[in-house]
């Protein structure tokens, strides 16, 4: 295809096999990874197994803005052809990030909208925007609380659902303003990946009898795959298939308000 496509959290499970299919078909890859060292062994991995392939290693860190407009500016005047936000955590503890905001909303949402921001001036006509949403999402809840919930209100998959809800509500707004870039989001399903280790005592329970059923990271990121090669806009894609999303969605009360704050909240 020879496209730029850029993959956060390119060095974790469904990152690399990304990143492993994608350069299979041609695309350069810019792996946006928090962890440099392990993204330099995948790609290690991944050039053994498709040598030549273009793979470039930049530090991001989705908690801190300051990581992402220094990201931002590492590639300022290259062409993005394809945006792949697929980095996520869904964190055991309330903790803040240094920016003032809790962690799983910061990394979830606020990093990635802030870097979809800053990279879609170098995204021409017929671009992509891929974000990973969950199917948490029909149990997230968005509204004017959003943004200045405490530790009362943290819950490790309630606050990760939350985040899930509002990058898809953020999606339903960017495409009304990204100037003819194709957004859609994927939803992998339930994936064998550490995403799913609650750092709780069951976890072993989970390990011996509910990951065997799980989705393999390659099959978990197969819709997005789809959904970074797809003309449409505003689609669900969910294992082989696709649709608009939902109404409810697109007409939640909350959309506007939304977009409206996190812009006020992320730096220009």
């Amino acid at each position: 295809m020879n496209r730029t496509v850029i993959v956060t959290g390119a060095s974790g499970s469904m990152g690399s096999e990304a990143v492993r299919s994608l350069v299979r078909e041609g695309d350069s890859v810019v792996m946006a990874c928090r962890n440099v060292v392990k993204a330099d062994g995948v790609r290690a991995e991944i050039l053994k197994e498709v040598p030549g392939a273009s793979i470039d290693i930049v530090h991001l860190d989705l908690s801190s803005l300051l990581s992402v407009k220094c990201f931002a500016d590492s590639i300022a005047g290259l062409k993005v052809d394809a945006l792949f936000n697929n980095a996520g955590i869904i964190n055991r503890e309330y903790r803040l990030t240094e920016d003032g905001f809790e962690n799983t909303l910061q990394t979830n949402f606020l990093g990635p909208c802030y870097l979809t921001r800053l990279l879609l001036p170098q995204m021409p006509e017929g671009s992509r925007i891929v974000n990973m949403v969950s199917l948490t999402c029909r149990y997230g809840n968005v509204d004017e609380t959003f943004f200045s919930r405490g530790k009362d209100r943290f819950s490790q998959l309630g606050t990760y659902s939350d985040t899930k809800l509002a990058l898809l509500l953020y999606s339903v707004a960017l495409a009304d303003k990204a100037g003819g870039v194709h957004v859609n989001v994927a939803d992998p399903g339930i994936v064998n990946s550490n995403m799913i280790s609650m750092g709780r005592w069951y976890d072993f329970l989970a390990d011996v009898f509910f990951r065997p059923f799980c989705r393999s990271p390659k099959k978990g990121v197969a819709p997005a795959l789809r959904a970074l090669s797809s003309d449409c806009d505003l689609h669900c894609f969910v294992g082989r298939r696709h649709s608009e999303i939902e109404n409810s969605i697109k007409s939640n009360p909350y959309a506007d308000w939304l977009w409206n704050e996190t812009e006020k909240l992320l730096p220009l």
